[in-house]
């Protein structure tokens, strides 16, 4: 157990700091493979359980939905618990569940362990960037966030061909049974490397995440369902009813010291612009991204290895401009990177929707790259932007977030996707990637809203990169001061 001097020290000491990198980027390269993997299998997974394909999707939708409820509910308990403490039970269920997966007999038992295994998920997911906090410098933390970008572009453009790679010499349980290894090798370097941090002396708000659940829950199930052709007047229902448990939710934690939906941390203007700026740029790349394939293999007529290989250049190219950025964040501000980054990206999928009639593969590659070099310029200045802003107290609160932000974002493109086909059958994919312009040069807009900060403000922030949250930071350590504070 250490003491609290030891979790003050702004970082980890090298080698330390690596082997605790290491097991974040072994644990959220698992997550992050793990949303897509199943896809590719679907198919063959209905085919070998005897199922509806119709009601495979469960495997994947009981992934996504588990984390999606629990997210922000298990940053609030990291906050409480220890940050590395739920990392590593989240890691350790993802494992468990990974093998419960590989030895499903029939769809109910896979869809159950999928649950479980995205409840494993969203524990990783929720702490990982707050633990970079301490394990990074302050001076470096850009540095940090931009590799742990790399990580999340990487595993996300590798993840459908380790799917094909394995279901080439075997069957789809070794599809999770290959995480088993890797998670018990993250959980043994995490439990001795990854840093002990300062608990709060709140309890846990049992309430708070039972509202926070079914708010975000019902809310992205709407907009999935109105995706997916549900009947406009049920969805009209199902969102009168989320703004209705949102109202309870907001009411009841307007005040707490700490809240479960962080409106503490949105009061903050950098913090709630960086989380808008998210939204934004995650739905405009969802929008492009689930739409491209279309374009690809049923306008301009190329297989789907081709397509595949059309696609690659865009994480590509977020994979060399994330660290760079992350860099670059240490320096310069997440307002003017982020403006400049989420710019190029409008350009970028403006030339991909002014495509031409015959494209050659430079032509389409060029384009992809472009998108990819600008949401890589803005991705890890605005993550760094959003946790840097949050008191240290609250960087679960910040990365719980995060990870929020982009699935609202991610989810919402990705209905409008299949929104837009329904309604524009032959001209979907080009209005798509028409909507994703607008929403990135939205999101640009509001990155550049970050200059405008006072004089003031702007001079705090130079002097100490926590001064516009020394507010709620104070209402923390006040509540602190009655209470013996515990490290985890």
């Amino acid at each position: 157990m250490l003491n609290a001097s030891m979790t003050d020290t702004d970082g980890l000491p090298v080698p330390r700091r690596y082997w605790a990198i290491l097991a974040i980027g072994l644990g959220i390269t698992l997550a992050v493979i793990d949303s897509a993997i199943a896809n590719v299998a679907l198919p063959t997974i209905a085919r070998d359980l005897h199922t509806n394909p119709a009601l495979s999707i469960w495997v994947v939708n009981g992934y996504q939905l588990a984390i999606t409820i629990s997210l922000l509910p298990l940053s609030s308990l990291g906050d409480i618990a220890g940050y590395r403490r739920v990392y590593l039970s989240g890691l350790a269920l993802f494992t468990l569940a990974s093998l419960a997966c590989a030895f499903s007999h029939s769809l109910p038992e896979l869809a159950a362990a999928r649950v479980i295994q995205g409840f494993g998920a969203a524990g990783i997911m929720s702490v990982n960037t707050a633990l970079l906090r301490f394990i990074y410098p302050q001076k470096l933390l850009g540095r940090g966030i931009g590799v742990n970008a790399l990580v999340v572009a990487v595993s996300s453009a590798i993840g459908p061909t380790i799917a094909s790679a394995i279901l080439s010499v075997a069957n789809w349980p070794w599809l999770f049974a290959v995480n088993v290894p890797i998670g018990l090798a993250g959980f043994g370097v995490g439990y001795f490397f990854l840093p002990h941090t300062r608990r709060a002396p709140h309890p846990f708000d049992v309430w708070g995440a039972a509202l926070s659940a079914m708010t975000f829950g019902l809310l992205i199930g709407s907009v999935d369902g109105l995706g997916h052709g549900e009947n406009f007047p049920l969805f009209i229902l199902e969102i009168v009813a989320t703004v209705g448990l949102g109202y309870l939710l907001v009411h009841r934690e307007l005040g707490k010291p700490a809240p479960m939906l962080p409106v503490d941390l949105l009061k903050i203007p950098i913090f709630a612009l960086s989380v808008s700026t998210s939204i934004c740029s995650f739905a405009a790349q969802m929008l492009a991204l689930v739409s491209l394939p279309f374009l690809f293999q049923i306008d301009l007529h190329y297989s789907a290895v081709e397509t595949g290989f059309l696609i690659t250049p865009w994480p590509i190219a977020i994979g060399i401009a994330a660290p760079i950025a992350g860099r670059l964040a240490d320096r310069y501000s997440a307002g003017l990177l982020g403006g400049a980054g989420l710019f190029c990206f409008a350009m970028g999928l403006l030339s991909l929707a002014f495509l031409p009639d015959h494209p050659n593969h430079i032509d389409i590659v060029w384009r992809m790259a472009l998108s990819g070099i600008g949401f890589g310029l803005f991705q890890s200045p605005n993550n760094k932007a959003m946790l840097s802003s949050a008191p240290k107290e609250r960087s679960g609160g910040a990365s719980g977030m995060l990870g929020t932000a982009r699935l609202l974002g991610q989810t919402s493109g990705a209905a409008l996707v299949a929104l837009l086909f329904s309604r524009f059958p032959h001209q979907g994919p080009a209005v798509a990637l028409f909507l994703a312009t607008g929403f990135a040069l939205v999101a640009t807009g509001v990155s550049l809203a970050r200059l405008y900060e006072s004089p003031a403000a702007a001079s705090a922030r130079a002097s100490n990169p926590e001064a516009d949250a020394g507010m709620h930071a104070s209402v923390f350590k006040a509540q602190s001061a009655l209470e013996t504070p515990k490290i985890d």
